[in-house]
């Protein structure tokens, strides 16, 4: 998703980025476009899925860290940004300029906050959740 999201702005080819063999599709905006949606979409769907699995089924035995705090906090952003700058897409939706570009700065700084977090989580092995 980072990567298609990144190809929303023309960095690819300001960059020759799209220039290397294999990597072409970066610079066809409808293409990754649609992909981010989709992708978009998945996590939505996957999100609520784990949520509702942990408020069914896993909540008195399992509590979420604090750095699953810090991830869900960055995630929940970066979708509630994502939707917001979607439904602006849609014919008849028109925000302010200075609307749209605090909604692609916030969204872009989700981005970077939930992919440091995942990282850093990762590098010290912390999980989501731990035991009760």
């Amino acid at each position: 998703m980072a990567l298609t999201g990144f190809a929303q702005m023309p960095i690819f080819k300001r960059y020759y980025i799209a220039d290397i063999p294999g990597l072409g599709w970066l610079d066809q905006f409808y293409l990754t476009h649609y992909l981010h949606y989709l992708t978009g979409a998945f996590l939505i769907g996957l999100v609520s899925y784990q949520i509702g699995t942990y408020f069914l089924e896993s909540r008195h035995r399992f509590r979420v860290t604090v750095m699953g705090y810090i991830r869900g906090s960055a995630l929940t952003g970066l979708m509630l940004t994502g939707i917001l700058m979607m439904i602006k897409n849609f014919p008849g939706y028109g925000y302010p300029p200075s609307m749209i570009i605090a909604l692609d700065l916030a969204h872009i700084g989700f981005t970077l906050m939930f992919l440091a977090a995942s990282a850093w989580a990762l590098a010290g092995k912390q999980k989501w959740l731990e035991k009760i």
